[in-house]
């Protein structure tokens, strides 16, 4: 989540908010000239699926949640997520995100990998995990968030990824990655 220094010349903010802070920052190419970037700046967030079973079954399954995103037009799937916090590891906001969203704790996290959600013009990387061996947490949803916690076999999951039920980008990188790299089963057909 490092922006390249050598290239930086300057940078002008434009929007210092509470997820993103946006500026308009002037870069040296590798070309060597210059030119204006405008830069999401964002914090970085993990991303947890939470998986009902072990990494051996066939069809295990995980926990979705169903939440309202306003600049999505409604209602869409996703993994449960959000911004890491000052002081927290991305292990640390895997297990706060899961137990806050979906209402489970993990006894075991796995790291998947590590995405750079829209390099084009934001430095957010989004750090993807599973959960497994669940017990029950305390869900505690912030004021801003409106979600359902869904949970559906992985076959089931993966049929919805293919038909286009599932769009949001960090779930489809977990799901797809966990089904195809760690997890014993659920291949859609």
């Amino acid at each position: 989540m490092t922006e390249d220094r050598r290239a930086l010349v300057n940078t002008s903010l434009i929007h210092d908010g509470r997820v993103v802070h946006l500026s308009v920052d002037t870069v040296r190419f590798p070309d060597g000239s210059v030119g204006d970037l405008e830069l999401v700046r964002h914090r970085g967030a993990s991303a947890v699926l939470p998986v009902l079973g072990s990494e051996h079954d066939a069809d295990p399954d995980v926990l979705l949640v169903r939440q309202y995103r306003y600049a999505a037009g409604g209602d869409i799937y996703e993994v449960p997520a959000g911004i890491i916090e000052p002081g927290e590891t991305w292990e640390q906001c895997a297990e706060r995100e899961l137990e806050e969203e979906a209402g489970v704790r993990a006894g075991r996290l796995v790291a998947l990998t590590t995405i750079h959600t829209t390099p084009g013009f934001t430095n957010e990387e989004i750090h993807l995990y599973a959960a497994f061996d669940l017990v029950p947490g305390r869900a505690r949803a912030d004021d801003d968030e409106f979600l359902e916690v869904v949970r559906l076999p992985l076959s089931r999951v993966l049929e919805m990824v293919r038909a286009g039920e599932i769009t949001d980008g960090k779930t489809l990188v977990t799901i797809l990655y966990g089904a195809r790299f760690l997890l014993g089963g659920g291949r859609a057909p």
